[in-house]
Order: structure tokens, then sequence, then C-alpha cells
């Protein structure tokens, strides 16, 4: 007689483990992806405004405490850009921009002029909420009107390019973010109604011995919970691995890099798994209760 094996019961509340975590993680990955890429775009976006310099030419003849003075007055203007507590000011003198000329251009006025023509400079970099075409215009009126100061130049046809493309790469970010957002939350339910499928008959049969809609809901939300922040985490992880590799075969990457927001991107991911898991898993268990015998075929 053979002997036959018996039949493991499902257990309340399971369905398939592994694909369901690739599934979500798969998505979340790609969310991810996505958000180091915003974040990476804002900090490049914020490198190159720092790197924005006004020149400040100033007036021949000026003594040592006149310059002095002058910086000074620069270093404590509220439009500054301040790091590790030291005002973004450099002092060129007008030697240093003689020397520097000559190099780049294999060329020294001062041969045939006889003189240095090139003045003292500072260069002064701004905050980025200060680099608006307003706001240049009357800084360079403010700082023309310093005593001992001949001349005040900027890029303005760059600082207003970039304001403008950094505007509409906001938009289109944004745009796909949400888009994005959409697709990842449609899949991540799509998986799980798709998991909780062959779990519909063992939800009937618990209706049936007089088991509440809680009771039932109780260990699905549970195990979809754990399964979403798992998922979560192996798409931090992966994104990660990801994100070191890209630093080790791009140095310069790490002139842009914000771990801070990284950091506060994976936890998001982590959470946005276990509420999406929860969500969609009420959302189907629910739909389930209230199906008919005839609709659960």
């Amino acid at each position: 007689m053979e002997n036959k094996r018996p039949r493991k019961k499902k257990k309340l509340g399971s369905y398939p483990f592994l694909s369901v975590v690739f599934s979500i993680a798969l998505a979340l990955f790609v969310m991810g992806l996505f958000g180091i890429l915003f974040i990476h775009s804002h900090k490049l976006s914020e490198y190159i405004r720092e790197q924005m310099e006004v020149q400040i030419y100033l007036d021949s003849q000026l003594s040592e405490n006149q310059v002095l003075g002058i910086q000074k007055t620069l270093a404590n203007k509220e439009y500054t850009l301040v790091k590790d507590d030291e005002p973004q000011l450099i002092y060129i003198s007008k030697e240093q921009a003689l020397e520097d000329f000559a190099l780049k251009s294999g060329e020294n006025p001062e041969e045939f002029l006889g003189h240095n023509p090139l003045r003292d400079a500072y260069l002064l970099k701004l905050k980025p909420e200060y680099q608006d075409s307003l706001s240049l215009t009357q800084i360079t009126t403010e700082i023309e009107s310093i005593n001992g100061v001949f001349e005040v130049s900027y890029l303005d046809n760059i600082i207003a390019d970039i304001n403008k493309n950094t505007t509409k790469i906001g938009l289109i970010l944004i745009g796909f973010f949400v888009l994005l957002l959409l697709t990842v939350v449609l899949l991540i339910n799509n998986t799980i109604k798709l998991a909780l499928f062959s779990q519909r008959f063992l939800i009937r049969s618990m209706q049936l011995v007089g088991a509440t809609g809680a009771f039932i809901q109780r260990p699905f939300l549970w195990r979809s919970l754990n399964h979403g922040l798992l998922a979560g985490l192996v798409a931090s992880l992966l994104l990660f691995g990801l994100l070191e590799y890209a630093r080790h075969q791009i140095p310069d990457l790490s002139v842009i890099s914000d771990p801070n927001r990284v950091l506060i991107l994976f936890a998001g991911l982590i959470l946005m798994g276990g509420v999406i898991g929860l969500f969609s898993t009420r959302r189907a268990i629910r739909k389930y209760l209230k199906m008919s015998l005839d609709e659960l075929y």
C-alpha cells in the first residue's frame, strides 16, 4: 500500500515569502535609485552655485589698512557665503593676478606696457538665496558704493541660465517622482493582492467558523508589515552597495554626495515598504472578506 505524505496545511497569513519580498524590494530599489538621482542633482546644483563668484576690483594705491577694511566689510555682509565659520572671500593681489595671467596666456603685459595694468581684487562667493538677478543687481550697487571699490562684475548670463535650468530640472524630477511613486504603489498593491489570492478560501473558512474580520486580518497585516520592512531594508542595502561601487569608480562623486539625505532616503524606503505593504494587504483582505462564494471561484 502506497504511503501518502500528509499535505502541509496552510498557515493563516502565509503566502509566497521570497517572491513578495523580492518584488517589493525591486520596486523600492527603482524608487530609491530615482531618489538618489534627485539628491545628487540637487547637491550638484548647490555645488555649482557655491562656485559662482563675484569679482570685486579695488582702486589703485590703496593702503593695507584700507584693503583690510574692505575685507572686513565684505566678510560681515549677510549675503557672503560662510563655510566652516570662514567667509568665502579670497584676496587676489595684482602681482598674483599678473602671474596667473602670464602663466595662462603665455604673455606678460607688464613687459610691453611698462606697468602692471591689473588691480587688486576680492573673489566673493554668495549664498545661493542671493544669486537671483534682482539680488545680484542690489548687491553690485551696494558693494560699488563702498569706499575703495573700483568695479564689481559677475557672469550674469551663466547665473541666469543656472537658475532657469535648475527650476526646470526640479519640476521635471518632481513630476517623474510623483509618477514613479504611483507606479510603485500600484505594483506593490498588485503583488500582495496576487500573493493573497491563494488564501481566499482559507479566509472564507475562517469566516464560516465565526472568526471576526479583525481576527482574520491580524496575521496578514503583521506578516505584510514585516515583509515590507524587510523589502525596504534589502532595497536600501542594494542602493548602498551601488553607491559604494560608484564612488570607487568615480572618486569625484564624493563632492556631490550627501550622506545625511541618503540615510533619510533609506529610512524612507524601509518605512514606505512597511506602510504600503500594510495598507495594500488590508485593502486586499477586506475585498476577499466581502466576496461571495461564487466570486471567490
